[in-house]
């Protein structure tokens, strides 16, 4: 029966080591996305101040657009206004080219500040663009180390789960049935029996069970967390093993 116990220890150790690699690597991926989160928020920012740019420079096309069509306008009125035979209707043509004149003197004001403001916001981005470049190669950078050691995990698991092939073959087929349908609800499944008190649980064992696993040095089951059992004692070296 001991021999039958070790193997089953064997087996929850791989088991053990399993888990705890996994809830090792579970805070990887959380911090990836993390990470990719703050790269999305910064990268959102910076074609914010892109997208503002761009629209300061369709206003200032537009701007010039304008002026350029208001003085082909009042050129064209120009020509008209000596062909007036009219004094009423070279007075109104008159105002029309004043008011398109005024209008251009207008536009034109409003074309320099809008350039001087451009060039203000194209320096602008061009530093946000510097910071946001550097802060993508370091947020990249630490995806990548947070991805290699994700796969470093993995292919530990990978590897324990080969080892765990091996071992499970040296366990009792019943006492492995067993196992596996309490290591599904909890682990560790298998826990030993020290003074009476099962080291799962922390409850006491009825002594007479107890006593058997002393005696028999087998395996039971927990009446108050259904893990597997035994007497540490069955896994203690006795002083003849060890010689």
């Amino acid at each position: 029966m001991r021999e039958k116990l070790k193997a089953l220890a064997e087996l929850q150790n791989v088991d053990l080591e399993v888990a705890s690699l996994r809830k090792a690597a579970d805070i990887h991926p959380r911090q990836i996305a993390e990470l990719e989160r703050e790269l999305g928020v910064a990268r959102s920012a910076i074609e914010a101040e892109r997208a503002r740019v761009a629209d300061m420079e369709r206003q200032k096309t537009q701007v010039e657009q304008n002026i350029t069509d208001e003085k082909d306008k009042v050129k064209k009125w120009e020509a008209r206004l000596a062909e007036q035979r009219s004094t009423r209707e070279y007075s109104a043509l008159a105002r029309e080219i004043d008011i398109a004149k005024k209008a251009n003197l207008t536009m034109a004001e409003e074309q320099v500040e809008l350039t001087k403001q451009l060039g203000q916001a194209r320096e602008a981005l061009k530093g946000k663009e510097a910071e946001f470049a550097t802060k993508q190669q370091g947020l990249s950078a630490r995806m990548g180390e947070l991805r290699g050691k994700l796969g470093e995990s993995e292919a530990q698991v990978k590897a324990l789960e080969g080892r765990r092939a091996g071992v499970a073959e040296s366990v009792d087929s019943t006492l492995l049935r067993r196992y596996e349908v309490v290591r599904k609800k909890k682990l560790p499944a298998l826990v030993g029996v020290v003074a009476g008190t099962c080291q799962g649980c922390n409850m006491n064992v009825p002594p007479q069970l107890y006593n058997n696993l002393r005696t028999a040095l087998g395996t039971d089951i927990c009446p108050s967390c259904n893990r597997i059992i035994y007497a540490v004692e069955a896994l203690q070296e006795t002083p003849a093993a060890a010689k």
